[in-house]
C-alpha cells in the first residue's frame, strides 16, 4: 500500500452525478478520501451521514473529502439521495485507483470487499497519513484532528 510521503496517485473518475472529479480539482487544498466497501450497507452509510454532516467543519477548515467504492453512478445517487448525503462519491467501478494504491480486499460471508481506508492527502497532492481498517464510527473527527496536527507541522 502507498504510504506517507507518497504522490496520491492521479484519477479521473465519475462522481453520484457523472461529472468528471480529478485529482487537480483538489490542487492546493487538504483532501480526505476515504475508500468504503459498499454503498447502502450500515459501515458506510454511517461513514456518509458522519462526512455529511461535519462537512461544514471540513471545509472551515480547509479539507475537501470524497469518498470512493467500486459501485457505480446510479448506485452512488440512489445512496447519496436515500441519505441526502452531500458529499461526492466517486464511482471505481474497474477499481483501478484502489488497485494503484493498494487497498487491500477481505472476505465476508463469500463476498469480497475493498478494505475501508481513508487517505489524507496535502495541498500538493502528497500523501501524508492513511488509516487502514477504518472504523466508520468517529473517524472523521478523528481525520479533522490528525490534518490540523500535520498543518501545524507543515506551517
Amino acid at each position: 500500500m502507498l504510504s506517507a510521503g507518497n504522490p496520491f496517485p492521479n484519477f479521473s473518475l465519475p462522481n453520484q452525478d457523472g461529472k468528471t472529479t480529478k485529482l487537480s480539482d483538489f490542487a492546493g487544498h487538504w483532501l480526505v478520501v476515504y475508500f468504503y466497501p459498499k454503498d447502502d450497507t450500515p459501515g458506510c452509510t454511517l461513514q456518509g451521514k458522519s462526512f455529511t454532516a461535519t462537512k461544514d467543519d471540513f471545509a472551515a477548515a480547509g479539507i475537501k473529502v470524497i469518498g470512493v467504492s467500486a459501485d457505480d453512478v446510479a448506485s452512488h445517487k440512489n445512496f447519496c439521495n436515500k441519505f441526502a448525503f452531500t458529499i461526492d462519491l466517486l464511482a471505481d467501478t474497474g477499481a483501478n485507483l484502489m488497485k494503484s494504491l493498494g487497498i487491500g480486499q477481505a472476505e465476508w460471508k463469500g463476498m469480497k470487499f475493498w478494505e475501508r481506508t481513508s487517505f489524507v492527502v496535502d495541498p500538493k497532492g502528497v500523501i501524508r497519513k492513511v488509516y487502514e481498517k477504518v472504523n466508520p464510527e468517529g473517524h472523521e473527527r478523528v481525520l479533522l484532528a490528525d490534518i490540523e496536527n500535520l498543518k501545524e507541522k507543515a506551517a
